[in-house]
């Protein structure tokens, strides 16, 4: 019996809420839904056979994955499937039914590197089931995904459909690094109709949202400096500043002019120099992002980006360099789509209010997904499910009902079996 078996969608939920793991960490998670679809008789393509390995963005380092996988085994994940998943996590799972069309649904597992609200406000610390991991948090509803793409895969074993489905559960959501190289499969090549989703987004749970559209393209960029040390009292002169580098360089960033065409956006995340007061800083490393509302757009902010930070180090004398962290691009989603969703939505349980198209002000890589699908000749839409979180999105306290866990199930069933007749 696998350990999901008899455990609600809020059990296993809060399983992995208890259990988080970041990108492209994801071992225990995979695993586990691997053991259960496997049970169901699905098709499963794990680890390497899941996604193009050399396209994978922002990975952590071997230790650290070394490190994730031996957690994993500690914490219960079954070992044929973390055998069989290897070094690199992601999952797709496949099951045919019948001979009509393929219908893909994406769900993504990921938790974020941030430490979880512990004070009785925060119901998952009051009720017993915070991350028990040091900062790796549930803090963006990936938890709910993951249940909720087991409750799709269930709510099939009793009457299928006439047609294949075919279930992408991808890893490295957070900071765009997994959906790229997931859309970049074999996989993706015979899907008519992708179903994407989130939980959420600040909609009141009942809430069904059609389909958010054209969220920004956005590329995040790792940028290393690096300079000559020297006693800052003694022999200044002979340093070279890789710090002096940075902040002119950050500066300058948020000084990059926004653009005429469309919304643009520049953002420095994270910086680090680990250095003596009195030393001339020889390392400083910073994580920049940009966003455009188009790829244009984003490719227009990151070459200035890059000129920026390409000056900053010529100004103060030291060398740079910079790698690819992540990246997203945008789409609009098929109003074929989008009206089934919301014809769906109107015979599921607990729906109370139906949205048709609505912006999406974020980023988010599902769309690598979304247009190899299209550009294939396929449809797809990008469904937003409220769940009345009580705080925002990536922030300690972070939650959703999980009433929306079945209402989300009930809307993708409902709407694979109507795109499989409608297609």
């Amino acid at each position: 019996m696998t350990k999901f078996a008899d455990e609600t969608l809020t059990e296993i939920r809060r399983d992995l809420h208890r259990h988080p793991e970041e990108g492209w960490k994801e071992f225990r998670t995979t695993a586990l839904v691997a053991e259960e679809l496997d049970e169901r008789g699905f098709d499963l393509a794990l680890g390497s056979d899941a996604v193009v390995v050399e396209e994978r963005l922002g990975v952590p380092d071997d230790d650290e994955i070394a490190a994730a996988r031996e957690r994993a085994k500690r914490e219960g994940a079954p070992e044929e499937y973390l055998d069989r998943i290897g070094d690199v996590t992601g999952l797709v799972a496949e099951k045919r039914y019948g001979d009509g069309p393929t219908i893909g649904v994406r769900v993504d597992m990921d938790a974020l590197a941030r430490s979880e609200a512990s004070d009785d406000d925060h119901r998952p610390a009051r009720e017993g089931f915070a991350s028990t991991h040091p900062n790796e948090m549930h803090a963006c509803g990936h938890d709910g995904h993951t249940a909720v793409g087991i409750g799709i895969a269930r709510a099939f074993d009793a009457e299928g459909f006439d047609g294949t489905l075919k279930l992408f559960f991808q890893p490295a959501e957070e900071g765009g690094r997994g959906g790229k190289p997931m859309s970049e499969t074999t996989h993706i090549d015979d899907v008519d109709a992708l179903l994407a989703l989130h939980l959420g987004l600040d909609e009141e749970t009942g809430t069904v949202v059609g389909g958010y559209d054209r969220p920004l393209s956005n590329a995040k960029l790792d940028v290393t400096f690096e300079g000559e040390p020297a006693h800052a009292g003694g022999a200044p002169n002979e340093g070279r500043n890789a710090l002096q580098a940075m902040t002119t360089a950050i500066q300058n960033l948020y000084a990059i002019p926004r653009h005429a065409d469309g919304k643009t956006r520049i953002n420095v995340g994270q910086v680090h120099a680990d250095n003596a007061q009195n030393v001339i800083c020889e390392e400083a490393q910073m994580r920049v992002e940009v966003r455009g509302e188009d790829a244009d757009l984003n490719d227009y902010m990151m070459q200035k980006a890059e000129r920026v930070v390409e000056h900053a180090a010529g100004m103060h004398d030291v060398a740079y360099e910079t790698s690819l962290y992540g990246m997203t691009t945008t789409f609009e989603n098929d109003g074929f789509v989008v009206e089934t969703v919301m014809d769906a939505a109107e015979t599921v349980e607990g729906v109370t209010q139906i949205c048709g198209r609505s912006p999406f002000g974020g980023s988010e890589d599902a769309s690598f997904l979304i247009r190899r699908v299209q550009e294939n000749g396929g449809v797809a839409s990008y469904i937003g499910i409220g769940a009345s979180n009580p705080a925002g999105h990536h922030t300690a306290y972070f939650d959703i009902d999980e009433a929306a866990l079945d209402i989300a199930v009930g809307v993708v069933e409902e709407a694979v079996r109507r795109l499989a007749v409608r297609l």
